[in-house]
């Protein structure tokens, strides 16, 4: 080995362990806005929006101090979907009104690289993409129905399933999700003395319902738009 490579070897080295020093771990939190397709072209038509949280743990690795970071993390988040058919306040015989809402809960491990432009001596601006993988944990669905004789509504856990076909199914397997979901995110935002704040989008790639072993008929997938506020603890 030359003295060259040597001295490359050590500089990289040194590096590694600089940056790796300045390796921070925090918290972080804060409101969703979920909706799931319903067209194999990404839009979701008539389903709406349901808000919901996320709270977690990340990590602030450099890669470059104060210009690239990977940052992992774990999170509990909530996803889901809510759709209405009717007028509430215009219910007839012939035109009934129903509310269904569901509301899956997961464990998320986001892998975002986050390149970061500073602004000044304790702030930067920053823009992050990454992939994200989910483990479906919890969740409910809901259903709320009005007619003239009155008003019923009730609830059921999600069946967390690992894609049974759903021939003999008579609900085509809208009450069993798959548990394993996966996709991308693409967030910005700002760092101000170790304080974060953050707008992101995730993008599912799985879809999200199990049993539909069509493979090109995968249209119901997650969508969801969150903003979040977090802490780094540690020095910059």
């Amino acid at each position: 080995m030359t003295k060259k490579m040597i001295f490359l070897s050590f500089a990289a080295m040194s590096l590694s362990l600089a940056a790796m020093s300045q390796a921070r771990v925090g918290v972080k939190g804060g409101w969703n806005l979920s909706n799931i397709t319903t067209s194999n072209d990404g839009s979701t038509k008539d389903a709406k929006s349901l808000s919901g949280f996320n709270v977690g743990v990340i990590a602030d690795l450099p890669l470059v101090p104060r210009i690239l970071s990977f940052q992992p993390g774990v999170f509990y988040t909530t996803k889901g979907t809510k759709s209405e058919i009717g007028d509430k306040n215009n219910v007839t015989i012939t035109s009934p009104y129903a509310k269904y809402t569901q509301n899956p809960s997961y464990i998320e491990v986001p892998l975002n690289f986050v390149a970061k432009l500073p602004v000044g001596e304790h702030a930067s601006l920053f823009a992050g993409i990454g992939p994200y993988f989910a483990f479906g944990v919890a969740g409910k669905n809901k259903y709320e129905v009005t007619t003239v004789a009155g008003t019923t509504s009730g609830s059921s856990s999600i069946k967390w399933d690992d894609d049974t076909p759903f021939t003999d199914d008579p609900n085509r397997g809208r009450d069993k999700w798959k548990r394993f979901d996966w996709g991308g995110n693409i967030q910005v935002g700002a760092e101000v003395s170790n304080f974060l704040i953050s707008a992101q989008y995730g993008i599912g790639f799985a879809k999200v319902y199990s049993g539909q072993d069509n493979s090109t008929d995968n249209k119901d997938k997650n969508r969801v738009f969150s903003v979040s506020v977090g802490y780094l603890f540690g020095g910059r």
